[in-house]
């Protein structure tokens, strides 16, 4: 994955194997401590809903009341991280809000093994040491030292990785990133100078549109309307490449003519989906020629 800074903040650019970059903004730990500080403050208000039910309710004898009491807030904190990133793609309550998102460190599908990791590591980065805290007049001096130790790494990683992962994060390989906003913008097909050529300069036949899908459709229209990208740079060179050895395209394209010739890809791969939408057929991407399970398992 490669770093850059974009608009002040720190950058992170995916290259899947078809060539196409996706950028993602790396969340700054301000807007992590808020998603935390919210997860923290409804795990603990459901935790002391819980309790008060239990308690006031009598429905288990004292001792066992004790018992889990003690283990209450590991029960309702570690399903509700790992159930909220399950369910909602990488992200909490808490993530919602402050508007970012969990993802794989390579781009592709977060798995459930790393949910659970990352959060199941949390409960060792975060809760144990604050359980610790709570009872420092009770330790030992050793045992306040570890504690402070352990909780200095804690906070240091993150400010020194590049990332700004945490344990957890480096473990599980992920990465918290700012949920991309959802913008209205003009119709690319309408707006792209090869829409205003009556002749195409490109051919594409049934079979060079057969290839993508439309997760690589809407893919390379975030490469089209990103305007840092000419035709002689190096990542539109390079994807026009892929796309015509992927599709099995034979004429040349020239020197200056590359984004000329993903405008019209574009606007004929748009055309064939929705056409093929309009018969019922779905192509969520390439790889759509798997069955289901298979496609799941390739993405």
């Amino acid at each position: 994955m490669n770093q850059s800074l974009r608009d002040g903040k720190r950058a992170g650019e995916f290259i899947p194997p078809e060539g196409v970059p996706i950028t993602f903004a790396i969340a700054s730990l301000g807007t992590r401590f808020g998603a935390q500080f919210l997860d923290i403050l409804f795990t603990t208000i459901a935790t002391i809903i819980i309790a008060v039910v239990i308690v006031f309710t009598g429905v288990l004898p004292e001792s066992a009341q004790g018992m889990l009491m003690v283990l209450l807030g590991f029960l309702v904190q570690t399903p509700y991280y790992i159930l909220s990133e399950l369910i909602w793609n990488g992200r909490t309550l808490g993530k919602r809000i402050t508007g970012i998102r969990v993802i794989n460190v390579d781009g592709r599908r977060l798995t459930p093994h790393q949910v659970t990791a990352r959060n199941l590591m949390k409960e060792v980065e975060i809760f144990a040491p604050m359980s610790l805290l709570a009872s420092v007049g009770y330790q030992s001096a050793w045992e306040n030292g570890l504690t402070s130790l352990w909780l200095l790494v804690v906070v240091v990683v993150p400010f020194t990785n590049r990332r700004r992962q945490r344990l957890g994060d480096v473990i599980a390989g992920t990465l918290v990133v700012d949920n991309p906003r959802s913008v209205l913008l003009s119709d690319l097909a309408v707006s792209a100078p090869a829409a205003a050529s009556a002749q195409p300069a490109f051919e594409f036949l049934p079979e060079h549109l057969d290839v993508y899908g439309k997760y690589e459709l809407q893919t390379l229209e975030d490469v089209l309307r990103d305007s840092t990208k000419t035709a002689n740079h190096t990542e539109i060179q390079q994807i026009v490449r892929t796309i015509t050895r992927r599709i099995r395209y034979e004429d040349a394209v020239k020197p200056g003519q590359e984004l000329t010739f993903l405008n019209e890809f574009y606007r004929a791969q748009r055309e064939h989906l929705e056409s093929l939408k309009l018969f019922g057929t779905l192509r969520e991407n390439k790889y759509h020629q798997y069955a289901r399970t298979e496609a799941k398992r390739l993405i």
